[in-house]
């Protein structure tokens, strides 16, 4: 066997699977939302956070300015709807199968959601910053 093989982690180790009975929706980031982990952070050693997030209730105000200090965020809408706010593109409209890729540092705010409103967010690394503006 060589080196490089000996030093690369055991596969089964890493798996991970996530089902809806097994791991449920907490408290998370924002206080109007709750997430679902899927288990990518820990299986990846942080390196990545896949999520679920959901909408508690609809909402229809400036949900405050922000950016997020990290490598990747990437978004894809599930149900419902959103509206964001992004810093240079102005407002976008999230709903099923729109995919939006949030550049690292990008400012932006939730102008409004539906109450059915859930995405799927993949961040790099697991853990990252968040700043209100």
């Amino acid at each position: 066997m060589s080196d490089v093989a000996e030093k690369l982690p055991n596969p089964a180790e890493q798996f991970s699977v996530s089902k809806p009975e097994t791991s449920g929706f907490e408290e998370g980031l924002r206080g109007y939302m709750v997430y679902r982990d899927l288990g990518i952070a820990k299986a990846t050693g942080g390196k990545v956070l896949a999520h679920i997030v959901k909408a508690r209730q609809a909402e229809e105000e400036n949900l405050g300015e922000h950016f997020h200090t990290l490598d990747f965020q990437m978004v894809y809408g599930l149900k419902g709807w959103a509206k964001f706010w992004y810093e240079g593109v102005g407002e976008v409209l999230i709903e099923p199968g729109t995919c939006i890729y949030q550049p690292p540092g990008i400012r932006h705010c939730e102008l409004a959601h539906s109450a059915d409103f859930e995405v799927l967010e993949i961040c790099m690394p697991a853990d990252f910053g968040t700043s209100n503006v």
